[in-house]
């Protein structure tokens, strides 16, 4: 019988999953189902290292979509033993500040976060409620997002509002923080003299943002109380006015939906080009609405870094992550060009793998309970 840590990474349409071995924390098998509420399918990679593509039902919901990945699982299960079921979880407010084993009290602290984060806290939270039932015995891990952050100062972690709502938590949180905590292991491993150093990274993709890392440690991010603040995203809007959010509910009489809508499924990439928020199609399309979305991006993005240089006094190193940062290199191109200004600084892509990193949490923590 082999002990395994099930990873799971729920995002808004999409069920990414991972087996270690819980010793040597070796990849036994992996996948994804993409395209949840519209097109699902599933890919894996096999314990033997084949692969599989499958198609799902329309009306597959994260909860089917849990139940087909562990279908998948246990029809090439090894003697394996399900040590615990790993989440990522993108809000953990100010009261998570390192992975926890889910309760039900902890569930109720989480599902008291949802509002601030509309598009990825619900589901992630249904992916515990499925594998409690789906793979029961199994304690559930919660990993933050937000947890990297927590230990900003005042200065950084505060909004210019008056006591009594930072008092209830209005407030800025951080998130990617998996993917910034990996790229610091990374850099502290690899590059440890940059690692030292001041080193913004650029988490970017369909959610995007920037983080500036002081000798490791996060000390400022572009994200905030929610996952929509900072630099433009896929569908999100990024920064904007709150005067403007102001005017659409009570002037132009949109209503809060509506306005969330927006802000959150029909801006950014998406809005600004009126065609995709798919940066690979954006670069092969003609269209000037195309490059004008990508500049802003890039002119955006690099505005925010010299923000993060700002915080550290000074800039070693930019590290692109996520798949624009990863994959999209006349994207990169933009961005560098607009910060030369500062100066001789190093750049490197590095892949992030979140996956590992909750895996690495989650060990440590169950040794740390037994």
């Amino acid at each position: 019988m082999i002990d395994t840590l099930l990873v799971l990474n729920t995002g808004s349409s999409s069920l990414k999953f991972q087996i270690f071995e819980d010793q040597t924390l070796d990849v036994l098998m992996s996948g994804k189902v993409t395209g949840i509420g519209d097109t699902p399918e599933m890919r894996a990679k096999l314990p033997g290292g084949q692969e599989t593509q499958t198609s799902l039902p329309a009306n597959t919901d994260h909860d089917s979509a849990l139940s087909a990945v562990m279908d998948l699982i246990g029809g090439h299960d090894h003697a394996w033993r399900t040590a615990a079921v790993v989440h990522r979880v993108v809000h953990g407010g100010q009261d998570f500040a390192e992975p926890v084993i889910v309760t039900p009290e902890v569930m109720y602290r989480l599902e008291a976060l949802i509002p601030l984060a509309p598009l990825h806290q619900p589901h992630n939270l249904a992916g515990i409620t499925a594998s409690a039932r789906l793979a029961s015995g199994a304690p559930d891990i919660a990993c933050f997002d937000t947890a990297f952050h927590a230990g900003h100062d005042e200065l950084t972690s505060s909004f210019a509002l008056p006591q009594e709502m930072r008092d209830k938590g209005v407030r800025r949180y951080g998130f990617h923080g998996l993917s910034y905590e990996w790229i610091s292991q990374v850099l502290s491993r690899d590059y440890p003299d940059l690692c030292a150093g001041s080193v913004v990274v650029g988490h970017l993709g369909n959610g995007a943002s920037l983080c500036a890392l002081k000798n490791g440690i996060s000390v400022d991010t572009t994200m905030s109380m929610t996952a929509l603040d900072g630099i433009p995203m896929g569908t999100r809007s990024g920064s904007i006015d709150p005067g403007a959010v102001l005017y659409m509910l009570h002037d132009l009489d949109l209503g809060v939906e509506t306005v969330q809508d927006i802000l959150y499924e029909r801006s950014g990439l998406k809005g600004l080009s009126g065609i995709s928020n798919d940066v690979e199609a954006l670069l092969r399309s003609d269209d000037p609405h195309a490059a004008f979305a990508l500049e802003y991006f890039a002119l955006k993005t690099a505005q925010h870094a010299a923000m993060m240089a700002v915080s550290m006094g000074g800039i070693d190193a930019f590290v692109f992550t996520g798949g624009i940062g990863e994959h999209a290199g006349p994207v990169r191109e933009a961005i560098l060009g607009r910060l030369r200004f500062l100066g001789d600084f190093k750049t490197l892509v590095i892949p992030t793998n979140e996956e590992r990193l909750m895996a690495t949490h989650a060990k440590k923590l169950l040794r740390s309970a037994a």
